[in-house]
């Protein structure tokens, strides 16, 4: 699998990208406020790309789902059918929320929901099976895996009610 750089663009926010098999730099620029563009260069130069197309929310989600994300949608729904009393969802930190700026273990949402984080999403990033150490911030999607009396408990556990 091919290594992603995350590259600073000061004042114009964050390139992800990474180079194809055929040599092709293939990237994605995250601006303040969430607007993305694709951009398609030469492996030798990542600031010069041959095509930029901006995209809008909807057209981000289309593009996810086309390129297989609506297939990892119904992976974790055949997960939670096949495994009975285990629920999987994504619980959003918002600036009000008592986890935010805590360790997953400071946050306590296993202890206190038996609940698991096994993954958190950050912008574009996927950071799977972080460890107790990993730091929660605001605007992180925590994506948690147990019974569903545990994740109620731990959708109370982030929103702090």
């Amino acid at each position: 699998m091919p290594q992603v750089e995350q590259t600073p663009i000061p004042g114009v926010g964050v390139r992800y990208d990474f180079v194809t098999r055929e040599g092709h730099r293939l990237g994605v620029v995250q601006r303040p406020g969430g607007r993305r563009e694709i951009h398609v260069g030469s492996a030798a130069d990542p600031d010069a790309p041959r095509l930029c197309v901006p995209l809008g929310d909807d057209e981000v989600h289309t593009l996810v789902e086309a390129l297989g994300g609506l297939q990892v949608t119904e992976s974790l729904a055949r997960l939670q059918q096949y495994v009975e009393g285990i629920e999987i969802d994504w619980l959003q930190v918002g600036a009000a929320s008592p986890v935010a700026g805590s360790s997953i273990a400071g946050a306590g949402i296993r202890t206190r929901s038996g609940v698991s984080v096994v993954a958190v999403l950050r912008g574009s990033a996927t950071h799977p099976a972080p460890g107790p150490e990993f730091r929660i911030q605001v605007g992180d999607t925590l994506v948690v895996v147990g019974t569903p009396e545990g994740i109620a408990a731990a959708t109370g556990v982030v929103r702090g009610s």
